[in-house]
This record gives C-alpha cells, sequence and structure tokens, in this order.
C-alpha cells in the first residue's frame, strides 16, 4: 500500500512593469494594454482605489481615468467611481477601510477576472492590495505606484500587507499583481521630504546587489538631491530592476526560507516607525536603520571602516538623516527598545534570525545572530557622528 505521495505544483507568474509618462492621456497605449494584453476583445471592469494625497496633488486625477475610460470604451469600463482613501503608514493600520473596500467590491460582485487598479505611494499599494488579494482568494491587482519608494522597490513586488497588534505587516499576502504601470509624472507631485525619503530603497538594492549602481548614485547625488528629473527617473528605473531581478532570481520570492535580503537594515526601521507612530516614513526609518547595520558590520569585522563612511555619507548627501532619538529609548526591562525589532523580525521569518549585513558595497552576508552589545556600541557610533540637527 502506497501510503505517501508528493505533490508538486510549480505556478508561473509573470507581469509587465512599464516605465511611462501621462498614462492617462487617451493617447497613451499603456494602460489599456496592461488590462487587455491577455483577453483583446474582452470588456473589463475596473475598481479604482485612489490615495488622497496624490488627489490632494492632482485634483483631476479622477477625471482624467474617466476621460480615458471612456476613450477605450470597447474595452475598459468603470464599475463605479474611483474611491478615495487616506494615505501613508495609518492607512494600513486602519480596519476600517480594509472592511470599506471589502464591502464595496461585494456590493459591486467583482469576480476574480476584474481588475482593481490602485493609485498611490507603498502603504496605500500594501492595503489595497491585501483587500485585493483576500477577495475571492485573489482578484487581479494593476499597480500604478506613484512615489519614488513605491516606484523602486514595493510597486514592483509581490507582498502586500496591513499592520496588526502593534507589529508591521502582521497581517498580509504574496500575490503578485497582474501589471504594474510607473508614471514618472507623479513624482513631480510629491513633497521633498517624501522625495528624499524615497531614494533610501534605491541605496539599499544597491548596496546589497550592485556596487556600480552605488558608484553612480555618489556620481549623482547633487543631481538626485535637487530632483533633476533625468537623474531621478534613471535611478527609479534601475532601482526597480533590481529589486525584480533579486525577486526573480532568488529562488525564494514568496519567502518560504529564512532570508530576506530586501530587508536589509529593515529590522530596525519597522521597529522605530512603530516606536515613532509612523511620524518617521518608512524610508526615512530604513535610512537609520541602513546605517546602524552598516557600522554594526563595521563593529562585527565584516566590512571596511571606510566603505561605512562612504555609505553613510552618500545617504547625507541626498538628503537622509541618520539619526533619530527613539534609538535611545529605553524599556521597562532596561533594555533599548529598537532592541525588541530583533524578535519581532525573528517571528516573521518563521523562528530563525536572518540578518543580511554587508560585506563590502553591492555585497550583502546573512548572520543568524546579532549581538546586542555591538548594537548598543553602533548605535553610539551614530549619535556621536551622524546626529546632525
Amino acid at each position: 500500500m502506497i501510503r505517501r505521495h508528493v505533490q508538486k505544483i510549480c505556478v508561473p507568474f509573470e507581469y509587465p512593469v512599464y516605465f511611462t509618462k501621462d498614462i492617462f492621456s487617451p493617447e497613451n497605449p499603456d494602460f489599456k494594454e496592461a488590462i487587455c494584453r491577455s483577453e483583446p476583445n474582452r470588456r473589463h471592469r475596473l475598481f479604482v482605489v485612489l490615495d488622497q494625497g496624490i488627489v490632494d496633488a492632482w485634483p483631476k486625477l479622477a477625471a482624467d481615468i474617466e476621460r480615458y475610460v471612456q476613450h477605450h470604451r470597447k474595452s475598459l469600463e468603470l464599475a463605479a467611481q474611483p474611491v478615495i482613501v487616506p494615505g501613508g503608514e495609518q492607512v494600513k493600520s486602519s480596519p476600517e477601510t480594509i472592511q470599506r473596500l471589502h464591502r464595496l467590491l461585494h456590493e459591486l460582485r467583482f469576480d476574480r477576472q476584474s481588475f482593481v487598479v490602485i493609485i498611490g505611494g507603498g502603504a496605500v499599494q500594501d492595503m489595497a492590495g491585501f483587500a485585493a488579494a483576500t477577495v475571492h482568494r485573489g482578484l487581479r491587482v494593476v499597480r500604478v505606484p506613484t512615489t519614488v519608494l513605491s516606484q523602486n522597490d514595493s510597486g514592483v513586488g509581490v507582498k502586500n500587507g496591513i499592520n496588526a497588534f502593534g507589529i508591521k505587516n502582521f497581517l498580509g499576502t504574496f500575490a503578485p499583481p497582474f501589471a504594474v504601470l510607473s508614471d514618472v509624472r507623479f513624482l513631480d507631485t510629491l513633497s521633498t521630504r517624501d522625495r528624499i525619503a524615497g531614494m533610501a530603497e534605491a541605496v539599499k538594492v544597491a548596496l546589497i546587489r550592485d556596487d556600480q549602481f552605488f558608484r553612480w548614485l555618489g556620481e549623482h547625488a547633487e543631481q538626485l538631491a535637487s530632483f533633476e528629473p533625468e537623474a531621478t527617473g534613471r535611478m527609479v528605473q534601475k532601482g526597480a530592476e533590481l529589486h525584480m531581478e533579486h525577486t526573480a532570481t532568488s529562488g525564494d520570492p514568496f519567502e518560504f526560507g529564512a532570508a530576506r535580503p530586501l530587508d536589509f537594515g529593515h529590522w530596525a526601521a519597522h521597529k522605530l516607525e512603530t516606536m515613532t507612530g509612523y511620524s518617521l516614513r518608512h524610508g526615512e526609518a530604513v535610512a537609520i536603520g541602513m546605517a546602524l547595520d552598516t557600522r554594526y558590520s563595521v563593529e562585527a569585522g565584516l566590512l571596511e571602516p571606510r566603505a561605512c563612511e562612504d555609505i553613510c555619507r552618500l545617504m547625507e548627501r541626498l538628503g537622509l538623516r541618520l539619526w533619530d532619538d527613539a534609538l535611545l529609548t529605553v524599556g521597562n526591562d532596561g533594555r533599548l527598545k529598537v532592541l525588541g525589532g530583533l524578535a519581532d523580525f525573528r517571528e516573521h521569518l518563521g523562528g530563525e534570525l536572518t540578518v543580511t549585513l554587508l560585506e563590502r558595497i553591492g555585497r550583502g552576508v546573512e548572520v543568524h545572530e546579532i549581538h546586542e552589545d555591538l548594537v548598543v556600541r553602533s548605535i553610539q557610533w551614530l549619535r556621536r557622528t551622524r546626529n546632525i540637527r
């Protein structure tokens, strides 16, 4: 009698990423092509979610979308007026917003061949993507990321999620999008602070994947800090390509294992975000987390001190601050609160701690133990050398 059978399922995923401009100009075919590429002869239903921040900066956006869909009405149909949701990290801690989207998708009788189009920053992409992924076990999602951070990182990836129980991304799914459209025009709507914060993820992927890209960032730091369009567009596209390359070639895009190299600097960043009530932008927290882990790499004997200085200096040239007083907050147990991020990270990974550190610029190395005394020394170094007001 056969008592054991091994079931193996291989499901390939493929989605296009468009780097474009003016996607809702009726003459631009990219949005229509992204929706219709698999079934060109069908009329496709759309449910559009808009980030309040982008609506405030682009008041005519909803009208532009409606005009575009009307122009392509043989292929596209709006199931309802675009729905506006709050932007920023707080929306990921709002069960009411998730419930609202679930209710609307139910009332509209959306099926798995319908499309949820998400236009906004990374937090709205995460939240609305989670809502779509949990309706009928997954609706088709088209992402239109509108920030530097989401265009070069989260918007082209396969993850979404919301915060719960005081833990960032405690609830979530792996759900590849149907398509991604990265429109450089949306970057013109951002505040200086958000543009600067978004560059942290480009630095991150350069540090762990591509030393030549790191050098390019250094050579163009002044243009990037002043948001020169050509340099900014190049940074966003290269950052996105490196993130996609890692997702496609790592062998573990859904993170079944314990390694998360694309989260370099994130164990502290996620904790700092929650500790500050999300007053720190994600990119701002990531910059501090990277500086901390970079210095830790030096303290652990993995990285040359000169490389650490080069890395910190580049981030500062881009306008990123590498210190926040929250790093010094002490809990009731007498330990620095930020150290709790290690336990959160370990749980998120499945029990074994795996943190990516640096052995040189462009090459990460995984470690399974972080020594608290070295973290404390690294924080002291940051306070002494990077606490620049």
